[in-house]
């Protein structure tokens, strides 16, 4: 108070008008760089209700179902509190509404439609031109190696002209077939029931062809609390050529299921893998390993770099449940346990000839793979400090999806960085 009193003051003593002007300018510039600062504060943390006021003074409509709860209900306020104290308020009953809906909007239908298939031809060509290195992108570049006594592991990244990294990796599980690795990965619910994939809360099969087996499923996957959930439409299907597997999965548009603001969609998304016979790395001359070839990218909506940096650091950290996943499917199996539904329709695969393979092999294009690790950066503080700065800006306004690989990874390459300033 004395302060702004003082102030007054001395803008009263100016003898003209212009210094007086001057002294109130001087006085007021902080004020109203706070209010700036305060306002920009406000709206990085702005509540759920004021997005939707922006909304509807835009003239955006929002859809039927994603229509914002009327102010003064308690639904609207309990929808303002953090997830971890919404649950115990009946936010489970909002997950049930939203699979009752979602059961009405496909209204049953377990054989695909007449429509195109959702993943046809072109996507094995680019499938298999990408494990022959012949899709004439950029090189690979080596990030990691690591192995379990029974499972070794590789990853590779390219960026691209346009998009997200790309990352290629290859995974040899010991004494396991094509066959197994086929059916647990295309299993959902062992997959949630196991947990070896913990962030997959919620499966549905949505269409199915008993023809081509190919299959459109509804995933959602969760994320740390300050993250909303990530909804994905997935087709996928598997080819069988000669004693490889070629399973496509990619983000494929869906309108039966409306778009909501939680859990958040994920468009650009694909994941596919290349599933063979290999010689054991024991050295037996048998082919008594399996060979899984990964080929991944997804938008994730923040800095690639920022996504680059914490897929490096906690790559690895996710891949290796992978291992005892599958050790406890087998396991199941061999029990006699029956297959899910959605083993039974990976068990379903179009069967590709010579022909079509020797037509394949005559492109040329190719893409070679760089063993050099990644250089690293220079300066490190200023990384640090960029870094930081772009994560706590992606958390507080949302956007996009945040893996656990990115948050925790870089997490961890955060305190990493710290420990050596």
């Amino acid at each position: 108070m004395g302060y702004v009193l003082s102030a007054v003051a001395r803008v009263l003593e100016q003898p003209t008008v212009w210094g007086a002007a001057w002294e109130m300018a001087l006085l007021a510039g902080p004020l109203w760089a706070a209010a700036l600062i305060g306002l920009l504060l406000g709206w990085a943390w702005r509540p759920r209700w004021a997005a939707g006021l922006v909304a509807t003074a835009d003239g955006n409509a929002a859809a039927p179902g994603t229509a914002q709860p009327p102010f003064a209900t308690l639904d609207f306020w309990r929808a303002q509190l953090p997830a971890r104290l919404r649950a115990p308020l009946g936010y489970a009953g909002a997950a049930v509404q939203q699979r009752k809906e979602e059961e009405d909007a496909v209204q049953g239908s377990s054989e695909m439609t007449n429509e195109e298939l959702a993943v046809g031809k072109d996507d094995l060509v680019n499938l298999w031109r990408l494990v022959e290195g012949r899709d004439g992108g950029p090189a690979w570049i080596k990030m990691m190696e690591k192995s379990l006594p029974t499972m070794t592991y590789q990853a590779w990244r390219r960026d691209a002209q346009t998009g997200p990294p790309q990352y290629q990796s290859s995974t040899i599980f010991e004494n396991a077939t094509p066959e197994e690795v086929r059916d647990f990965f295309g299993d959902d619910e062992f997959r949630m029931s196991n947990k070896w994939d913990d962030m997959l809360i919620y499966h549905k099969t949505l269409e199915e062809c008993q023809t081509t087996g190919t299959m459109k499923v509804h995933w959602v996957r969760k994320f740390p609390f300050f993250c909303s959930d990530r909804e994905y439409i997935i087709g996928r299907r598997i080819w069988k050529m000669g004693g490889a597997y070629y399973c496509v999965t990619k983000g494929i548009p869906c309108s039966s299921i409306p778009r909501r603001n939680k859990p958040r969609r994920v468009d650009l998304y694909y994941s596919s893998w290349c599933i063979r016979a290999v010689e054991s790395k024991r050295g037996n001359g048998g082919l008594t390993a399996c060979e899984i070839l990964l080929f991944h990218h997804e938008d994730m909506g923040i800095p690639y770099e920022i996504a680059k940096l914490g897929i490096r650091q906690g790559m690895w950290g996710c891949v290796k449940k992978i291992e005892p996943g599958l050790r406890a499917y087998q396991e199941a199996r061999a029990a006699g346990e029956p297959a899910s539904q959605s083993a039974l329709m990976a068990r379903i695969n179009t069967k590709v000839g010579d022909n079509f393979v020797r037509s394949l092999e005559s492109d040329s294009d190719g893409s070679e793979i760089v063993e050099a690790e990644e250089k690293p950066t220079r300066n490190k503080v200023a990384r640090f400090l960029v870094l930081g700065g772009a994560i706590a800006l992606a958390c507080t306004l949302d956007q996009g999806l945040l893996t656990k690989a990115v948050i925790f990874g870089v997490a961890r390459k955060f305190v990493g960085q710290r420990q050596t300033l």
